[in-house]
C-alpha cells in the first residue's frame, strides 16, 4: 500500500467514529446561554472529497477552521480522539519502547560491587547482558567510565591505520615494535571498556572483566617496552646487556603485574586496603622499569648533554600524565571530599581514565618521533628488530597472560557450578553467596 493510500485509510477510520471530533460554530446569535454560538454536541467536523473529476481519490477536507480545537475543551478531546485512534488503529507502541535498567543506592547493593564515596548509580548486580549495553547510554556512575575509553579506541584505531598506509609493516622489520605498540594501545582503553559495560552480570564475571583489564594494561606496558627498547633506549646502552635483555624482563614484568592485580580482587573485601597497594604496586612496577631510560635520556638533558627534541618533549608530557593517573587511582579525588556529589560526572576513575588516554596519545607521539629521527642512527648500529623479538614476544605473552587469566578466573566459575550441585542448598542462600 501507498503512503497516500495509507493516510487515507487512517483518515476514513477516524472519519467513520461515532463521537464527535471538533466543536462546531454556528455563528452568531445560534444558540443561547454561554455557550453562545456554539452547538452543545460535536458536529461532524471532517468530511471526504475527490481529489480531481473523474478520479477515485478522496482527500480529507476540514468543515471548520482547525483553531476551534483549540478552545471550549477541545485540545482535551483531541486527545481523546488520538487515544482512541491509536487503539483502533493497533499501533505497536509497547514494541518501539524501550526500558532502561533501574539504578540503585550503595546499600542495595552487594560489597564486592561498591566503589569508594559513590553513592548513588548502581546497576542491578544480576544484569543481562542486554542491560549491560543498554546501561551505557544510560546516566549512571559507570557511564562515563565506558565512553571514556571506548571512544579513544576509535581515535588510536584511527591513528594505527593511518600508519598503515604510510608504512610497510609486513616487509620493514624497523617498524615492528611500532606495530605491536599500536596493537595493544588499541587494545587496552577497548577491553577496559568492555570490563566496565559486563562488570554486573554477576559478582564472578565482575572479578572476571577485570582480570581481562588487568591483563591488557600488563600487554600495553609489554608495548612500551618493546617500543622503548628499539626506539627510546639511551646511545650510550645501545648493544649493551641491559638492552639486549630489557624486552625479556619486561615478560616477566608483565607476568607478575597481571598475578599480582588478579590475586588482588581476591582481598578486596576482607584487605581493601592491602588489595588497593597490591594492585597499585602491580602497574606502577612495570611503569618504572619501562621508563628507567627514559628517565636517563630527561636527566642527561638536566645536566647539558643533549638538547630537549620533540620527541622528549612529548615523553615529558607523556610522564605528567602518568604520574596525575598515578595520583587520581591511588586518592579517590574528588569524590571522597564530597561523597555523592560526583557519582554520575567528575568522580576520580573517570578522570583517570582520562588522564592515562591523553597520556597515551602524548607517548604514541614521542615513540613515533625517536622511530623516524634516530632510524638511520640506530640501524647503523646493527639495532635492528626481528620478529622473534617482537611480535613472537607478543603472541607469548598473550597467551601466558591468558593462561594466567585462567588459573584465577577458574574457581569463580567452578564455585557456582559447585554451588548448583548440592540440592540441600537453598536461593536464598546462594544469593547470599
Amino acid at each position: 500500500m501507498s503512503m497516500q493510500g495509507s493516510v487515507l485509510a487512517v483518515g476514513k477510520c477516524l472519519a467513520c467514529l461515532e463521537f464527535m471530533l471538533f466543536p462546531v460554530w454556528r455563528g452568531i446569535g445560534v444558540g443561547s446561554g454561554v455557550g453562545g454560538g456554539w452547538s452543545q454536541g460535536w458536529g461532524r467536523g471532517l468530511r471526504w472529497e475527490p481529489a480531481s473529476p473523474g478520479q477515485g481519490a478522496w482527500i480529507p477536507v476540514f468543515d471548520y477552521p482547525v483553531w476551534g480545537v483549540l478552545c471550549r475543551g477541545g485540545h482535551a478531546r483531541l486527545r481523546e480522539v488520538c487515544q482512541r485512534g491509536r487503539s483502533a488503529i493497533k499501533l505497536p507502541t509497547d514494541m518501539l519502547s524501550i526500558k532502561l535498567p533501574q539504578l540503585f543506592d550503595i546499600n542495595q547493593v552487594p560489597k564486592v560491587f561498591r566503589e569508594d564515596s559513590i553513592i548513588s548509580g548502581y546497576r542491578h548486580p544480576r544484569s543481562s547482558a542486554l542491560d549491560c549495553v543498554l546501561s551505557s547510554f544510560q546516566m549512571n556512575n559507570e557511564t562515563i567510565n565506558i565512553w571514556t575509553h571506548f571512544l579513544p579506541t576509535w581515535y588510536f584505531l584511527w591513528r594505527f591505520c593511518v600508519l598503515c598506509s604510510t608504512m610497510n609493516f609486513l616487509t620493514d622489520s624497523y617498524t615492528w615494535p611500532l606495530l605491536v605498540y599500536m596493537l595493544l594501545i588499541c587494545i587496552y582503553p577497548f577491553t577496559s571498556s568492555c570490563a566496565h559495560t559486563f562488570s554486573t552480570m554477576s559478582p564472578e564475571s565482575r572479578h572476571i572483566c577485570y582480570f581481562f583489564d588487568y591483563g591488557a594494561l600488563s600487554l600495553y606496558s609489554l608495548g612500551c617496552a618493546i617500543s622503548y627498547g628499539y626506539y627510546v633506549i639511551p646511545d650510550c646502552w645501545v648493544n649493551s646487556w641491559f638492552h639486549q635483555h630489557f624486552v625479556l624482563i619486561a615478560v616477566g614484568n608483565t607476568l607478575f603485574c597481571t598475578s599480582l592485580s588478579c590475586y588482588s580482587r581476591f582481598l578486596e573485601l576482607q584487605f581493601p586496603q592491602r588489595s588497593k597497594v597490591l594492585r597499585t604496586g602491580a602497574f606502577v612496577l612495570p611503569f618504572i622499569f619501562d621508563t628507567v631510560p627514559l628517565f636517563y635520556r630527561i636527566l642527561l638533558c638536566c645536566v647539558g648533554s643533549c638538547s630537549l627534541s620533540d620527541a622528549l618533549s612529548s615523553h615529558c608530557y607523556h610522564l605528567l600524565f602518568a604520574v596525575l593517573t598515578c595520583f587520581l587511582f591511588t586518592a579517590h579525588l574528588p569524590e571522597r571530599l564530597a561523597p555523592g556529589r560526583f557519582d554520575y560526572f567528575g568522580h576520580s576513575h573517570q578522570l583517570f581514565h582520562i588522564s592515562a588516554v591523553v597520556g597515551t596519545h602524548f607517548q604514541m607521539e614521542g615513540v613515533m618521533a625517536d622511530m623516524t629521527s634516530r632510524r638511520a642512527w640506530l640501524l647503523a648500529r646493527g639495532a635492528m628488530p626481528s620478529f622473534l623479538g617482537t611480535v613472537g614476544v607478543l603472541v607469548a605473552s598473550l597467551v601466558l597472560n591468558l593462561g594466567i587469566i585462567g588459573i584465577f578466573s577458574a574457581p569463580l566459575l567452578w564455585k557456582p557450578c559447585h554451588s548448583s550441585n548440592q540440592p540441600h542448598t537453598s536461593r536464598r542462600e546462594c544469593k547470599e553467596k
